[in-house]
C-alpha cells in the first residue's frame, strides 16, 4: 500500500438535504480534503444532482422520496421518519462500498439534525462526528432545554434571559420561536431537541462558528455540548484563499442568475446598491413582501432583491414594473459574488446563520429582518454585539413597516452610526479570515481532527500488520 504511505483516512459527510445545511458541510469536507483527507459527501438522490465540487466525492442515499424530497412528503414527521430508516440503511451500504478498497471510511461526519448516523456509524465500528449549523448561543441553548436546566416555554416576563454562560441576555424578542411558542413548531422543536439525543457517544462535535465570535459559550456548556469550532466554514476565496479555485460552495438547489446580476451591479458605484434576501426557506407573507416593497423603493435606493418564483405573485401590483429604474428582481442568485461586488453597500438579511456568516466574512453592514428559529437571536449578535448592522422594529403583528425599513438604511449607509458599523465590519472580517487561515483557532481544531484521522489510520494499518504475523511494534 505504498501509494496509500500519506493516507489521512476517509470520512463521509452527511448533511440534512437543504441549501442551508448543505453549503456548511460541502465546505467542511473541502476544507478536509485540502488537508489530504479523502472526503465523500453523501445526500439524497434528490439534491445529489445538484452538487459538484472539485477533489470531494459524491454518493447518494435515500430518505424515501426519491423523485421530490421534502416536497413529496407533504409532512415534517412523515420525512424525518422516513429518512432515519432509509437513510441509515443507504449510508451503510455507502461505507460497506469502500470497505475493502485502498480507502475505507473511518469517519463519518454527520448533520446535528441526523443523529441516527452516529448509530449507523456505531454499526460498522467507525467514528462518528457531529456537525452543528448554528451559532454556538443557539445550540447552547437547546442543549441546556435537553439536559433539564432550562425549561419551557420561557415567559416574557421572566426575561432577560441571562443564565447561560458567554451569552449575553436576551430578551424576549430575541429568543428562538421554537421557546416562545414551543406549541406551534412541535416537530422542529423535537428534531431540535434530538441532536443531543445520543450525543455524548459522539467522538468529535463540531460547529460552524468561531472562537473570537462567541467566545467563551462552547465552553460554559463544554459538559453536555464539547464542540470544536471550525468556522466560517465560507469558500476559501472569500477568506484565506488557500483551496485552489475555491470560488463557490459547489452546490445550488436553483438556478441562480448570477450573470445578470453581475452585469447590472457592474453599472453602479460602490457602496450604493441595497441587496435583499431572505435565504431558501424562509416565505414572507403578503403584507411583508409589500411593506419590504415601498421601503425598496421609498428609500430611493438601487436594490437587487432575491424573490423565489413562487411568491412573486405576492409583491404588490405594479410593482415590478415601477422600479425598473432602481431594481432588479432575480429568483436566485449567487449570494457570496454579489455580497463581495464592490456596488453592495448593505445586506439586507433574515439572519440565517449561513447569511449572518457570509456577511461577516465579506465585510457587509447588514440590515436584520429575523422570521424565526435561530434567526432572532442572530439578529441580536448583528445588531447589538457585533454591531455590524441594526435590526428594525416590527410592529405588533411582527411586520416591519416600510418606514422602518427606510430610516434602518439610512442609518448603515450613510448615518451617523454607519462609519462605526462599517469599521466594525471590516474588524470583523480580518477576525474571520484569521480564524480560518492557517495557525488560526479554527485551522487548529480542524489540524486536530486530521491528525486524529491519520493516526487512527496508523494505528489500524500497524495492528493489522502485527494480526498478520508481521511483527510490527
Amino acid at each position: 500500500m505504498e501509494q496509500n504511505k500519506y493516507y489521512k483516512g476517509h470520512i463521509v459527510v452527511v448533511p440534512y438535504p437543504s441549501q442551508g445545511h448543505i453549503n456548511p458541510l460541502l465546505q467542511f469536507a473541502k476544507r478536509l480534503a485540502s488537508k489530504g483527507v479523502k472526503a465523500t459527501i453523501a445526500t439524497t438522490r434528490y439534491t445529489v444532482e445538484s452538487i459538484c465540487a472539485a477533489n470531494v466525492g459524491l454518493e447518494p442515499i435515500s430518505d424515501g422520496f426519491d423523485e421530490g424530497g421534502f416536497a413529496e412528503a407533504k409532512s415534517e414527521e412523515v420525512f424525518f421518519k422516513s429518512f432515519k430508516a432509509n437513510g441509515s440503511s443507504t449510508l451503510s451500504q455507502v461505507i460497506l462500498k469502500f470497505r475493502n478498497t485502498d480507502s475505507p471510511v473511518n469517519c463519518i461526519v454527520y448533520d446535528s439534525f441526523l443523529p441516527w448516523a452516529l448509530d449507523a456509524a456505531r454499526e460498522h465500528g467507525i467514528y462518528g462526528a457531529a456537525f452543528f449549523t448554528n451559532s454556538a448561543t443557539v445550540s447552547s441553548i437547546f442543549c441546556r432545554i435537553h439536559n433539564g436546566t432550562l425549561s419551557l416555554p420561557l415567559e416574557e416576563e421572566n426575561m432577560p434571559l441571562s443564565s447561560i454562560a458567554g451569552v449575553p441576555p436576551l430578551n424576549f424578542r430575541d429568543l428562538p420561536s421554537f421557546l416562545r411558542l414551543p406549541e406551534s413548531y412541535p416537530v422542529y422543536l423535537a428534531m431540535k431537541l434530538s441532536q443531543f439525543s445520543n450525543l455524548e457517544k459522539a467522538d468529535w462535535v463540531f460547529a460552524n462558528t468561531f472562537e473570537e465570535l462567541e467566545p467563551g459559550v462552547a465552553e460554559g456548556v463544554s459538559k453536555h455540548w464539547p464542540a470544536k469550532l471550525i468556522g466560517p466554514m465560507v469558500p476559501s476565496a472569500f477568506l484565506d484563499g488557500r483551496i485552489e479555485g475555491d470560488k463557490g460552495y459547489g452546490a445550488s438547489l436553483w438556478k441562480p442568475l448570477s450573470e445578470e446580476c453581475i452585469k447590472w451591479l457592474e453599472t453602479k458605484v460602490p457602496k450604493s446598491v441595497v441587496y435583499v434576501s431572505f435565504g431558501s426557506m424562509v416565505s414572507l407573507t403578503e403584507k411583508q413582501m409589500g411593506e419590504i416593497a415601498w421601503g425598496l423603493k421609498e428609500s430611493g435606493k438601487y436594490f437587487l432583491w432575491v424573490v423565489k418564483e413562487h411568491e412573486r405573485h405576492r409583491l404588490p401590483n405594479g410593482f415590478i414594473e415601477s422600479v425598473k429604474e432602481k431594481g432588479l428582481i432575480v429568483p436566485w442568485c449567487n449570494q457570496l459574488e454579489m455580497l463581495a461586488h464592490e456596488a453592495i453597500g448593505c445586506f439586507v438579511t433574515h439572519c440565517g446563520w449561513n447569511s449572518t456568516l457570509e456577511g461577516l466574512s465579506l465585510g457587509v453592514p447588514m440590515v436584520g429582518i429575523p422570521q424565526w428559529a435561530d434567526q432572532l437571536p442572530d439578529a441580536k449578535f448583528i445588531g447589538e454585539i457585533w454591531e455590524v448592522g441594526v435590526r428594525p422594529q416590527e410592529d405588533e403583528k411582527w411586520v416591519v413597516r416600510r418606514e422602518e425599513l427606510i430610516a434602518c438604511l439610512k442609518e448603515v449607509m450613510e448615518g451617523k452610526r454607519s462609519q462605526k458599523i462599517k469599521k466594525n465590519c471590516i474588524l470583523w472580517r480580518e477576525r474571520a479570515k484569521e480564524a480560518i487561515g492557517e495557525g488560526g483557532s479554527s485551522d487548529k481544531r480542524i489540524d486536530e481532527f486530521v491528525w486524529f484521522l491519520r493516526s487512527e489510520k496508523r494505528k489500524n494499518e500497524e495492528a493489522k500488520k502485527f494480526m498478520n504475523g508481521n511483527g510490527v511494534h
